[in-house]
C-alpha cells in the first residue's frame, strides 16, 4: 500500500533526509512543485517525487542537473 503523503510528513522527510528546508505550506498531490530553501540560501522548486526518488535535494547551483547526451 502506498503511503499517503501530507505536508507534515513531507516536511519531516525533508528535515531528516536533506539540508534543505520546505517552504511550501500546502500539498495537493505528487505532480505539484514544492518550494524549498537550499542550505546555501537559494530557493528552488521540485516535485516531491523528484526530491524523494531522484535525490534532487539541493538547488541547481549546489547540485547541477546532469546533462542528457
Amino acid at each position: 500500500m502506498n503511503k499517503q503523503w501530507t505536508i507534515d510528513s513531507i516536511k519531516e522527510f525533508v528535515e531528516k533526509n536533506s539540508d534543505s528546508k520546505l517552504l511550501t505550506t500546502e500539498y495537493h498531490g505528487f505532480s505539484q512543485k514544492l518550494q524549498f530553501e537550499c542550505a546555501c540560501g537559494n530557493t528552488f522548486e521540485k516535485s516531491f517525487t523528484k526530491f524523494k526518488n531522484k535525490n534532487q535535494r539541493k538547488c541547481e547551483v549546489c547540485q547541477p542537473l546532469k546533462e542528457a547526451f
